[in-house]
């Protein structure tokens, strides 16, 4: 029991911390500290008791992981808007008469003065112009390119990019088609984002009513919830309210995280 623990403890470690992780240096740190207010604020508010705040990493393990996905989502949401910026520009070069290995060197150039060196897009196809200066294929460069954007629609583009580059097959009307299934998608997560807002606010709203009342009544009636914190019976009734709140809060955060 205690190694599978050390092995799951060693998972989020790597996933978190790793090099595939969302997490830039700076929000490493601040997360992290996000994470370990999280834990103590549990211990103590439920239990009153420093030694409960170890019961309550679990928690801020959880909480760190659901900041970390977010991050995640954020960054592949970015790289989905750049990469149909991108193929959009190659589709125009192959329009030109560039070849398809020039059509995707000239992109390079163009993505660096529509979205900077810093972006996603730019170090991606990075990448790739320098595995065509190494005399590595286009198709396998862009499949690995789609294999680390975890991506659906950078993955089907490769798949269908790299049959019709071998069959000679239409590429520029393949780009073009792939362009608008993700200006498509794009634009019906902005709707469900505009839709689901309201719901998320109140949802923030009321994670936060329960412990303000509480807050509320200690302070303006001293003593009032002592009993729930000195007694067994008291313990066992915060442990149950904690397992509600966070089973709540979890469900509602599934409920209003729609993916397309």
């Amino acid at each position: 029991m205690w190694r599978n623990c050390r092995r799951r403890a060693y998972c989020l470690y790597r996933r978190l911390y790793g090099a595939e992780s969302s997490f830039t240096g700076r929000q490493k740190i601040y997360c992290s500290l996000q994470a370990a207010c999280v834990t103590v604020f549990l211990g103590l508010f439920f239990y009153r008791d420093l030694r409960a705040v170890l019961l309550m990493i679990p928690a801020g393990a959880y909480y760190l992981g659901m900041q970390e996905e977010k991050k995640g989502s954020e960054k592949r949401g970015r790289l989905r808007n750049e990469f149909k910026d991108a193929i959009l520009s190659v589709a125009a070069n192959l329009r030109a008469g560039y070849a398809v290995e020039n059509a995707f060197r000239e992109c390079l150039q163009e993505m660096k003065l529509l979205h900077g060196e810093g972006s996603l897009i730019y170090q991606e196809f990075y990448k790739v112009v320098q595995g065509l200066a190494n005399q590595i294929g286009i198709e396998a460069l862009m499949e690995q390119f789609a294999g680390g954007s975890k991506l659906e629609e950078i993955q089907e583009f490769a798949d269908v990019f790299a049959i019709a580059k071998r069959s000679g097959g239409n590429l520029t009307e393949i780009i073009d088609e792939t362009a608008m299934v993700i200006s498509e998608k794009i634009e019906v997560e902005k709707e469900i984002q505009v839709l689901l807002s309201a719901k998320r606010l109140e949802q923030n709203i009321m994670s936060i009513i329960p412990f303000a009342i509480i807050c509320y009544v200690g302070i303006t009636s001293g003593g009032y919830f002592d009993t729930l914190y000195t007694t067994s019976a008291g313990r066992l009734v915060m442990t149950v309210c904690l397992a509600v709140y966070i089973t709540a809060y979890i469900l509602g955060r599934k409920i209003t995280d729609i993916q397309i």
